[in-house]
C-alpha cells in the first residue's frame, strides 16, 4: 500500500473510529496514526536501498553512530537509544554485525557484565562504501517539502519527541 492509500485509509476510518471509540481524543489519535504511517513509509522507502547493500536500516545506522562516536565505540543501550530501536532488536543487530565482522564486542572495563561495541576496520569500510548509495535517497526523502517546511517539520517533530517524555501518563 502506498502512502497516499494509507492516508486515504486514515481519512476513511477516522469517523467510524471516533464513533466506535468516543473516549479516544480524535485529533491526537490521528496524529499517532500519521506518525506511525510516516515511520512505516520511511522503512518501506529505504528498504530496497539497504537490501541492495546487504544491511538493514538499523544496522547501517548503528555503524554510522559508531563511526561518529569517540573512539568508534558505544554500549548496546547507547546504540539502541541513538538508533531508535528496542534493546532486544539492537541485540539482534549487534549479533548480525558481529558475525559479519563489522563490529567487535568486549566486556566493559569497569563492569565486566556490560559490553562495549566497537566498529572494526571492515565496518568502517562498509559504512564508507554504503554511504553514497544512501545519500541520494536521504536527500530526496522529503523532496515534497520545501526548505521552510522541512525546518518546520524538524521543529515540530523535536517538540513532539520531548512531549512524549513530558507526558503525564505512565
Amino acid at each position: 500500500m502506498r502512502g497516499i492509500e494509507r492516508l486515504r485509509s486514515v481519512e476513511r476510518t477516522t469517523e467510524p473510529l471516533a464513533k466506535a471509540l468516543p473516549e479516544l481524543p480524535k485529533q491526537q489519535t490521528i496524529l499517532v496514526r500519521l506518525v506511525r504511517i510516516a515511520a512505516y513509509g520511511l522503512g518501506d522507502y529505504f528498504g530496497g536501498v539497504f537490501d541492495e547493500l546487504g544491511l538493514t536500516e538499523h544496522s547501517y545506522h548503528a555503524l554510522c553512530v559508531l563511526v561518529a562516536s569517540d573512539k568508534g565505540r558505544a554500549s548496546p543501550s547507547e546504540l539502541s537509544e541513538l538508533v531508535g530501536t528496542s534493546r532486544p532488536n539492537m541485540s539482534k543487530v549487534i549479533v548480525t554485525l558481529e558475525k559479519a565482522g563489522y563490529i567487535s564486542r568486549k566486556a566493559g572495563k569497569l563492569d565486566g557484565r556490560r559490553s562495549v561495541v566497537e566498529i572494526t576496520k571492515l565496518g568502517e569500510q562498509v559504512v564508507s562504501k554504503a554511504t553514497p548509495s544512501v545519500a541520494g535517497p536521504v536527500a530526496s526523502a522529503f523532496s515534497g517539502l520545501d526548505d521552510k517546511e522541512q525546518a518546520e517539520l524538524d521543529r515540530l517533530l523535536r517538540k513532539a519527541i520531548v512531549s512524549f517524555d513530558e507526558a503525564k501518563f505512565r
